[in-house]
């Protein structure tokens, strides 16, 4: 895609720090880091998000995130790893083309908001339902 930033990243038009390549995927660190190697990983084809992505770009993109989620460890150590991509616009996504974060939490450092929210019982009726609802639309 043309005016996609990640799509000129991958074709070389915007300079990034790669950190991994290989024929499907593309890795670099993140320009506006939550934490000290907060890493993205995209798919070289131009997919807007989970519902375009094919399936053998998404597959590449997990396999990828274990290589360097491995290499993160080794590299800041850090106590734990976040995994986060979104969805549209609705629940932030800025740049169009599918994104998989690997946000590290450092010793000492700050909580990462995305990672503490506060359980609630649910009703386990209604999630029964929309479980259902899903699982029936399953292909």
């Amino acid at each position: 895609m043309d005016d996609c930033i990640f799509c000129k990243i991958v074709k070389g038009e915007i300079p990034s720090i790669k950190v991994y390549e290989d024929e499907r995927v593309f890795a670099f660190e993140d320009i506006n880091p939550i934490s000290d190697g907060h890493t993205l990983i995209i798919p070289k084809a131009h997919a807007e998000n989970i519902w375009e992505i094919s399936e053998e770009d998404l597959a590449a993109i997990h396999i990828a995130s274990k290589k360097i989620a491995v290499a993160i460890k080794k590299a800041i150590n850090p106590d734990g790893i976040a995994c986060l991509q979104l969805n549209g616009r609705a629940v932030n996504q800025v740049v169009m083309h599918y994104h998989f974060h690997l946000i590290p939490r450092l010793p000492g450092g700050p909580e990462l908001m995305m990672t503490d929210w506060e359980l609630k019982p649910g009703d386990m009726e209604k999630i029964k339902q929309i479980g259902e609802k899903i699982s029936s639309g399953i292909e």
